[in-house]
């Protein structure tokens, strides 16, 4: 059962996340919406945000920046990010569950990958 009740403002917030190729921060996002909707605030979207990683609509990714992204894209996969634009963008490659089994003293369920380099865009 979801406590949360509908919000028109939550729906575009999830829309917008998911649209979003470039894992984006809540200011690009509130940037998106303030038009339309004049009385939203970054509390708003924050809120927003947050309610939709509860709900598990969307993820939260923490690369030790100092604003925190969000991703529309809630299957597993890994994430290449730029060291020099910070862009962060999927990899499709295939997820490694073999990868946990070579964990030998733990129990291991999961795990994340980032790979840093310089994106094709920068490169350039």
């Amino acid at each position: 059962m979801d406590i949360y009740r509908n919000s028109k403002q939550r729906d575009r917030v999830l829309e917008i996340v998911r649209d979003a190729k470039i894992h984006p921060t809540a200011d690009w996002i509130y940037e998106k919406l303030k038009k339309e909707f004049p009385s939203l605030s970054m509390g708003n979207v924050y809120r927003n945000l947050n309610i939709l990683v509860d709900q598990k609509k969307i993820n939260k990714l923490h690369f030790g920046s100092t604003f925190d992204r969000f991703d529309g894209n809630i299957d597993r996969h890994y994430h290449f990010i730029c060291e020099k634009c910070k862009a962060i963008i999927d990899l499709d490659l295939p997820i490694d569950e073999k990868l946990n089994d070579r964990v030998i003293k733990y129990k291991a369920n999961s795990h994340k990958i980032q790979f840093y380099g310089i994106c094709d865009k920068c490169e350039k």
